[in-house]
This record gives structure tokens, sequence and C-alpha cells, in this order.
């Protein structure tokens, strides 16, 4: 049953991704009237591209990881088995 979980969970890291781009773009109009650089632009200024892909990949990184647990742990209640590890592997 966990192999039907493989593509909801996909789905819904495309749907967190989404998510948190429109967070990022929400928290950074709040630090600035334009828009965040990307590394893509010939000319930006440095600090304010590291300080947004800071940003924008701590907010990705929490949204992806809360809506994967979160997707997680509403499988197990409605299947009764977990989708994955219970635990890492002690070292």
């Amino acid at each position: 049953m966990s192999k039907l979980f493989t593509p909801i969970s996909i789905v819904l890291g495309l749907l967190a991704g989404l998510a948190a781009r429109q967070i990022f773009a929400f928290i950074w109009s709040k630090f600035d009237d334009e828009d965040a650089p990307s590394p893509k632009f010939r000319e930006m200024n440095w600090t304010k591209l590291l300080i947004a892909l800071v940003i924008e990949g701590a907010i990705a990184r929490l949204v992806r990881g809360l809506v994967d647990h979160g997707s997680r742990q509403a499988w197990m209640r409605t299947i009764g088995e977990w989708p994955g590890e219970e635990r890492p592997e002690p070292e």
C-alpha cells in the first residue's frame, strides 16, 4: 500500500514548492519593493542575492518538510501503515 503513497507524495511536493514560492514572494515584498534578485541576472546586488537565496532555501525546505511529514502522518491515520522508515538506522 505504501507504493501508492509515492505519486501522492510527488504531487504534494510540487504543491509545497509552489506554496513556498508564494510565501517567499510575500516575505521578500516586506524587505524590498523590487522582485528578489535571481542568479540568472547579469547585473545584481550580490548581498541581496545572497540574502534572497538563503531565505528562499530555508522557506522551501521548511514548507516541503512539513508537508511531507504531515502527509505521512495523514497516510498512517488513514491506511494504518507508515510510508517509509520508522526511524533512522543507528550508525
